[in-house]
Protein backbone atom coordinates (compact mmCIF):
# COMPACT_ATOMS: atom_id res chain seq x y z
CA UNK A 1 0.00 0.00 0.00
CA UNK A 2 0.87 3.41 -1.02
CA UNK A 3 2.17 5.93 1.55
CA UNK A 4 -0.72 7.35 3.35
CA UNK A 5 0.93 10.91 3.92
CA UNK A 6 2.91 12.46 1.28
CA UNK A 7 5.25 15.61 1.37
CA UNK A 8 6.92 17.80 -0.39
CA UNK A 9 8.56 20.75 -0.14
CA UNK A 10 8.73 23.90 -2.08
CA UNK A 11 11.18 26.61 -0.41
CA UNK A 12 10.12 27.42 2.80
CA UNK A 13 6.53 25.76 2.55
CA UNK A 14 5.94 22.04 3.15
CA UNK A 15 2.77 20.52 1.31
CA UNK A 16 1.20 17.44 2.84
CA UNK A 17 -1.24 15.21 0.76
CA UNK A 18 -3.72 12.91 2.57
CA UNK A 19 -3.07 10.17 -0.11
CA UNK A 20 -5.88 7.43 0.19
CA UNK A 21 -7.94 8.56 -3.11
CA UNK A 22 -9.35 5.08 -3.00
CA UNK A 23 -11.33 5.31 0.35
CA UNK A 24 -11.81 9.24 -0.19
CA UNK A 25 -8.75 10.35 2.26
CA UNK A 26 -9.77 8.56 6.20
CA UNK A 27 -7.68 9.18 8.72
CA UNK A 28 -8.80 7.02 11.62
CA UNK A 29 -6.07 4.04 10.27
CA UNK A 30 -3.08 3.70 12.63
CA UNK A 31 -0.36 4.69 9.38
CA UNK A 32 -2.22 8.02 8.89
CA UNK A 33 -2.00 8.62 12.51
CA UNK A 34 1.31 7.86 12.66
CA UNK A 35 2.53 9.58 10.15
CA UNK A 36 0.60 12.94 10.52
CA UNK A 37 2.78 12.95 14.08
CA UNK A 38 6.13 12.15 12.35
CA UNK A 39 5.15 15.19 10.09
CA UNK A 40 4.31 17.19 12.31
CA UNK A 41 7.72 16.40 14.23
CA UNK A 42 9.82 16.66 11.19
CA UNK A 43 8.45 20.18 10.52
CA UNK A 44 8.61 21.57 14.00
CA UNK A 45 12.56 20.00 14.03
CA UNK A 46 13.42 22.01 10.93
CA UNK A 47 13.75 26.00 11.70
CA UNK A 48 13.62 26.73 8.34
CA UNK A 49 10.14 25.81 7.08
CA UNK A 50 7.54 28.99 7.49
CA UNK A 51 4.39 27.56 6.57
CA UNK A 52 2.22 24.16 6.39
CA UNK A 53 -0.41 23.48 3.39
CA UNK A 54 -2.57 20.41 3.88
CA UNK A 55 -4.69 18.86 0.94
CA UNK A 56 -5.97 15.57 -0.17
CA UNK A 57 -5.57 13.93 -3.49
CA UNK A 58 -8.24 12.51 -5.82
CA UNK A 59 -11.80 13.84 -5.34
CA UNK A 60 -12.28 14.55 -1.36
CA UNK A 61 -10.18 15.93 1.19
CA UNK A 62 -11.27 13.73 3.70
CA UNK A 63 -13.86 11.54 4.78
CA UNK A 64 -12.45 11.68 8.17
CA UNK A 65 -13.48 8.10 10.03
CA UNK A 66 -13.33 4.72 7.75
CA UNK A 67 -17.26 3.82 7.41
CA UNK A 68 -16.24 0.27 6.47
CA UNK A 69 -13.84 -0.33 9.62
CA UNK A 70 -17.19 1.49 11.74
CA UNK A 71 -19.64 -1.56 10.14
CA UNK A 72 -17.33 -4.16 10.69
CA UNK A 73 -15.93 -2.61 14.39
CA UNK A 74 -12.37 -3.02 13.27
CA UNK A 75 -9.78 -1.70 14.30
CA UNK A 76 -10.10 1.64 16.41
CA UNK A 77 -14.00 0.79 16.52
CA UNK A 78 -13.66 -3.05 18.30
CA UNK A 79 -14.14 -3.98 21.91
CA UNK A 80 -15.70 -3.13 24.50
CA UNK A 81 -16.55 0.81 25.51
CA UNK A 82 -13.91 0.95 27.62
CA UNK A 83 -11.62 -0.38 24.82
CA UNK A 84 -12.55 1.86 22.40
CA UNK A 85 -12.06 4.84 24.52
CA UNK A 86 -8.79 3.78 24.63
CA UNK A 87 -9.00 3.20 21.14
CA UNK A 88 -9.81 6.68 20.01
CA UNK A 89 -7.30 8.35 22.87
CA UNK A 90 -4.32 6.04 21.63
CA UNK A 91 -5.70 6.91 17.74
CA UNK A 92 -7.70 9.87 15.97
CA UNK A 93 -6.92 12.02 18.90
CA UNK A 94 -3.11 12.13 17.99
CA UNK A 95 -4.02 13.88 15.37
CA UNK A 96 -5.96 17.16 16.83
CA UNK A 97 -2.79 16.75 19.95
CA UNK A 98 -0.14 16.83 16.84
CA UNK A 99 -1.95 19.81 15.16
CA UNK A 100 -1.91 21.73 18.12
CA UNK A 101 1.65 21.45 18.71
CA UNK A 102 2.58 22.62 14.75
CA UNK A 103 4.68 25.98 15.15
CA UNK A 104 4.00 27.13 11.73
CA UNK A 105 0.95 28.54 10.34
CA UNK A 106 -0.82 25.97 8.60
CA UNK A 107 -3.22 26.66 5.53
CA UNK A 108 -6.03 23.63 4.69
CA UNK A 109 -6.63 23.27 0.88
CA UNK A 110 -9.78 21.72 0.97
CA UNK A 111 -9.85 19.96 -2.94
CA UNK A 112 -13.08 18.52 -2.31
CA UNK A 113 -16.00 16.56 0.51
CA UNK A 114 -14.49 17.02 4.30
CA UNK A 115 -16.97 15.22 6.18
CA UNK A 116 -16.98 14.24 10.03
CA UNK A 117 -13.44 14.26 10.82
CA UNK A 118 -12.29 15.56 7.74
CA UNK A 119 -13.84 19.05 7.96
CA UNK A 120 -12.49 18.85 12.11
CA UNK A 121 -9.31 18.06 10.30
CA UNK A 122 -9.47 21.45 8.10
CA UNK A 123 -10.46 22.91 11.50
CA UNK A 124 -7.38 22.08 13.18
CA UNK A 125 -5.39 23.84 10.49
CA UNK A 126 -5.20 27.90 11.31
CA UNK A 127 -6.65 28.94 7.53
CA UNK A 128 -8.62 27.19 4.99
CA UNK A 129 -9.46 27.70 1.32
CA UNK A 130 -11.32 25.67 -0.70
CA UNK A 131 -12.33 24.59 -4.42
CA UNK A 132 -15.85 25.70 -5.53
CA UNK A 133 -16.25 21.97 -5.49
CA UNK A 134 -15.65 21.56 -1.60
CA UNK A 135 -18.46 20.76 0.69
CA UNK A 136 -18.21 20.82 4.57
CA UNK A 137 -20.71 18.42 7.26
CA UNK A 138 -19.90 17.81 10.56
CA UNK A 139 -21.82 14.41 10.13
CA UNK A 140 -21.26 12.27 13.24
CA UNK A 141 -24.78 12.55 14.32
CA UNK A 142 -25.60 10.80 11.04
CA UNK A 143 -23.57 7.59 11.74
CA UNK A 144 -24.88 7.84 15.05
CA UNK A 145 -21.87 9.05 16.94
CA UNK A 146 -20.60 12.37 18.69
CA UNK A 147 -17.69 13.85 17.52
CA UNK A 148 -14.89 12.04 19.20
CA UNK A 149 -11.78 13.86 17.59
CA UNK A 150 -12.42 17.12 19.10
CA UNK A 151 -14.38 18.80 16.44
CA UNK A 152 -16.46 19.86 19.04
CA UNK A 153 -13.56 22.33 19.96
CA UNK A 154 -12.50 23.19 16.76
CA UNK A 155 -15.19 23.70 14.71
CA UNK A 156 -17.37 26.80 17.26
CA UNK A 157 -13.88 28.01 16.95
CA UNK A 158 -14.65 28.46 13.11
CA UNK A 159 -17.22 29.22 12.59
CA UNK A 160 -19.31 30.48 15.96
CA UNK A 161 -21.42 28.35 18.51
CA UNK A 162 -24.91 28.29 16.77
CA UNK A 163 -23.74 27.83 13.24
CA UNK A 164 -21.38 25.22 14.49
CA UNK A 165 -24.75 23.65 16.67
CA UNK A 166 -26.29 23.50 13.26
CA UNK A 167 -23.91 21.47 11.57
CA UNK A 168 -23.65 18.78 14.04
CA UNK A 169 -27.16 18.54 15.27
CA UNK A 170 -28.49 18.16 11.72
CA UNK A 171 -24.98 16.37 10.28
CA UNK A 172 -26.01 18.22 7.00
CA UNK A 173 -23.40 19.46 4.46
CA UNK A 174 -22.79 22.82 3.48
CA UNK A 175 -21.45 23.87 0.19
CA UNK A 176 -18.29 25.87 -0.65
CA UNK A 177 -20.09 29.26 -0.96
CA UNK A 178 -21.93 28.91 2.62
CA UNK A 179 -18.43 28.28 4.13
CA UNK A 180 -17.18 31.17 2.62
CA UNK A 181 -20.52 33.22 3.75
CA UNK A 182 -20.08 31.63 7.44
CA UNK A 183 -15.97 32.27 7.44
CA UNK A 184 -15.42 28.66 7.53
CA UNK A 185 -12.84 29.31 4.54
CA UNK A 186 -11.39 32.25 3.72
CA UNK A 187 -11.57 32.11 -0.39
CA UNK A 188 -12.47 30.08 -2.84
CA UNK A 189 -11.01 28.88 -6.16
CA UNK A 190 -11.92 27.35 -9.05
CA UNK A 191 -10.64 23.48 -8.69
CA UNK A 192 -7.71 23.80 -11.06
CA UNK A 193 -6.54 27.06 -9.53
CA UNK A 194 -7.06 25.79 -5.75
CA UNK A 195 -3.11 24.99 -5.06
CA UNK A 196 -1.99 27.83 -6.91
CA UNK A 197 -4.10 29.73 -4.64
CA UNK A 198 -2.86 28.33 -1.54
CA UNK A 199 0.33 28.43 -2.48
CA UNK A 200 0.15 31.95 -3.12
CA UNK A 201 -1.09 32.34 0.49
CA UNK A 202 1.72 30.51 2.20
CA UNK A 203 3.77 32.99 0.30
CA UNK A 204 2.86 35.56 1.80
CA UNK A 205 3.20 33.99 5.06
CA UNK A 206 6.18 32.61 4.47
CA UNK A 207 8.07 36.26 3.20
CA UNK A 208 7.84 37.14 6.97
CA UNK A 209 10.47 36.45 9.50
CA UNK A 210 10.33 32.35 11.09
CA UNK A 211 11.25 32.39 14.35
CA UNK A 212 8.60 35.77 14.86
CA UNK A 213 5.64 33.66 12.58
CA UNK A 214 5.82 30.64 15.18
CA UNK A 215 5.41 33.05 18.28
CA UNK A 216 2.99 34.87 16.63
CA UNK A 217 1.20 31.71 16.05
CA UNK A 218 1.85 30.63 19.96
CA UNK A 219 0.18 33.78 21.06
CA UNK A 220 -2.92 33.77 18.90
CA UNK A 221 -3.25 29.85 20.21
CA UNK A 222 -2.42 30.86 23.94
CA UNK A 223 -5.16 33.75 23.60
CA UNK A 224 -7.80 31.16 22.68
CA UNK A 225 -7.74 30.05 26.71
CA UNK A 226 -5.51 32.71 28.86
CA UNK A 227 -7.07 35.49 30.35
CA UNK A 228 -5.51 38.97 29.35
CA UNK A 229 -3.14 39.20 31.96
CA UNK A 230 -1.30 36.31 31.14
CA UNK A 231 -1.51 36.63 27.71
CA UNK A 232 0.07 40.00 28.16
CA UNK A 233 2.90 38.51 30.18
CA UNK A 234 3.58 36.03 27.41
CA UNK A 235 3.46 38.78 24.87
CA UNK A 236 5.93 40.87 26.67
CA UNK A 237 8.38 38.06 27.53
CA UNK A 238 7.88 36.84 23.47
CA UNK A 239 8.19 40.55 22.16
CA UNK A 240 11.50 40.81 24.19
CA UNK A 241 12.95 37.95 22.46
CA UNK A 242 11.67 39.52 19.23
CA UNK A 243 13.58 42.66 19.20
CA UNK A 244 16.63 41.13 19.96
CA UNK A 245 16.89 38.90 16.46
CA UNK A 246 18.57 40.05 13.62
CA UNK A 247 15.31 39.92 11.69
CA UNK A 248 13.86 42.40 13.68
CA UNK A 249 16.82 44.49 12.70
CA UNK A 250 16.81 43.55 9.06
CA UNK A 251 12.94 44.39 9.04
CA UNK A 252 13.41 48.13 10.32
CA UNK A 253 16.30 48.40 8.52
CA UNK A 254 14.47 46.94 5.10
CA UNK A 255 11.57 49.64 5.93
CA UNK A 256 13.45 52.93 6.68
CA UNK A 257 15.70 52.53 3.32
CA UNK A 258 12.66 51.50 1.32
CA UNK A 259 13.66 47.81 -0.02
CA UNK A 260 12.66 44.39 -0.11
CA UNK A 261 14.37 42.74 3.52
CA UNK A 262 15.62 39.48 3.41
CA UNK A 263 15.08 37.13 6.50
CA UNK A 264 17.37 34.48 7.96
CA UNK A 265 15.48 33.49 10.73
CA UNK A 266 18.01 34.45 13.79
Amino acid sequence: MSEPLLSCRDGDVVTLTLHRPELRNPISDPDMIDAFEQAIAGINADSSVRALILTGSGSAFSSGGNVKHMRDRQGMFAGTPAEIRVSYQRGIQRIPRAMATLEVPSIAAVNGPAIGAGCDLACMCDMRVASTSASFAESFVKVGIVPGDGGAWFLPRAVGMSRACEMAFTGDAIDARKALAWGLVSELFEPEALMDGARALAARVAVNPPQVLRMTKRLLREGQHLNLDSLLELSATMQALAHHTADHHEAVEALLQKRTPKFNGR
